[in-house]
């Protein structure tokens, strides 16, 4: 069967499931929202209960935020989250946590060098490089034009 480009696509349009844009969004927005109220509240009670500077508390709370998001990770709810709130847990740093979790844990079977040491990074490791050097480019960028 040999069909061009454009009946395919056309082909493929009407047969793939319709996706439901606006509850995604909105789904992505509530738990998006959530996370940041969550670390709000965290902040808030290492800023104002326990007494700590801002810098302190906004640490310990991106610690508790990963912490939260690997432990999730590794007991297989983070994923199940995932599913139903879409780009809602990506929100920065529970996302980036996840995505340096999950290939650890898949591969830890293979052990600790060739496993998880060589495939830790295989999700975030394209982030890494690419923020790295799209903010190197950026900074040469401002050093000559300041």
């Amino acid at each position: 069967m040999n069909i061009d480009k454009k009946k395919y696509e056309k082909y493929a349009q009407a047969h793939a499931p319709k996706s439901p844009i606006v509850k995604d969004c909105i789904k992505a927005f509530l738990f998006g929202g959530f996370i940041c109220a969550l670390a709000q509240g965290f902040s808030d009670i290492y800023g104002k209960l326990l007494g700590l500077d801002e810098e302190t508390a906004g640490t310990l709370t991106s610690v508790t935020l990963i912490l939260i998001a690997v432990i999730l990770t590794a007991v297989g709810v983070f994923d199940k989250i995932a599913k139903h709130a879409g780009a809602g847990t990506l929100v920065p740093i529970t996302g980036f946590a996840n995505s340096v979790v999950s290939p650890a844990i898949d591969s830890k079977s293979e052990g600790f060098i060739l496993g998880v040491g060589a495939k830790i990074f295989t999700v975030s490791g394209p982030v890494l490089l690419y923020g790295t050097l799209a903010g190197a480019v950026y900074g040469v960028i401002l050093w000559i034009f300041k």
